[in-house]
């Protein structure tokens, strides 16, 4: 039986007092109560505090380019299905230089978990905003306030109909651990949005000031609801709903996929003399131009 154990204990370059710590406690508890022993999980990370988190957990880890870490995991569970993929980054590694990447693989419902470590900062290059700074937030490189208006990816998420879509807080680690945990079970893409506090570059979005405004879904509240999950998606102020606000079961990107109808790619043999045959007929192509 698999234990917190299981994952190891690191030493960590995080600061004290940053919420990567009770995180990563989180994620811990998640695998743990899903029973995925480390041999069976994939975590792909980009750059930055957020995505050192892999680096702290015996497991399989691939740490890429800043914002790429989406094509990686889609790579890797199309080769090998059995695999619980999930990507780990920070708001602005995900929501910033892969942008793009976040929203093909919404489109695309690839089978991987996506827990973004949401601080509304850039934490590893000392604290300029990042997509979800508050509008008017001073920073070192927006001295005079930002000027954008704040990138909501939970809203974004549920107006493309993602999988599932979910927000989360660090300062509640039990409910953390059970979102994180329905979204790795979820068949699909799915989306964790962690609030979290950067202790040493966000002194707005605080611990006091998230755990003053996030609240849990109420009983009874429907994911299936698309209306109602786009209404709860935009709040944001006051009051923080925290919990799966959406959640759909449109079938996955895999399925679609007719080179996986024989099964996983990974230990499928290939044939040599198929491929031989291949490469000569390109090669002869090439050679009676």
């Amino acid at each position: 039986m698999v234990s917190i154990e299981d994952y190891g204990a690191y030493e960590t370059a995080w600061c004290p007092g940053c919420g990567n710590f009770s995180l990563l406690e989180g994620v811990k508890r998640a695998l743990v109560m899903a029973g995925l022993e480390p041999r069976n999980v994939l975590f792909v990370s980009g750059i930055g505090q957020a995505a050192k988190a892999p680096h702290y957990l015996n497991a399989n880890v691939f740490n890429g380019l800043h914002g790429r870490s989406f094509p990686v995991a889609t790579g890797a569970k199309l080769a090998n299905p059995g695999l619980a993929v999930i990507v780990e980054s920070g708001d602005g590694c995900m929501y910033g230089e892969g942008g793009n990447h976040f929203l093909a693989a919404i489109r695309r419902n690839v089978d991987v978990t996506a827990i973004v470590h949401d601080n509304q900062i850039y934490g590893l290059t000392k604290g300029q905003a990042s997509p979800t700074s508050e509008e008017g937030m001073k920073t070192k490189t927006q001295p005079g306030g930002v000027i954008l208006e704040r990138f909501d990816p939970v809203a974004v998420a549920v107006a493309m109909r993602a999988g599932f879509v979910a927000r989360s807080f660090t300062g509640a680690v039990e409910h953390l651990a059970e979102t994180i945990r329905l979204a790795v079970a979820h068949r699909g893409f799915a989306l964790v949005d962690v609030l979290q506090p950067c202790v040493s570059f966000n002194r707005v979005n605080n611990f006091a000031w998230y755990k003053k405004r996030c609240r849990e879904l109420p009983s009874g509240y429907d994911p299936s609801d698309w209306t109602l999950a786009m209404k709860t998606a935009a709040e944001w102020g006051d009051t923080i709903p925290i919990g799966v606000i959406y959640r759909n079961d449109r079938p996955p990107f895999e399925s679609h996929v007719p080179a996986l109808a024989k099964g996983p790619l990974v230990g499928r043999e290939v044939d040599r003399s198929a491929l031989a045959a291949e490469m000569n007929r390109i090669g002869g192509a090439h050679g009676s131009d």
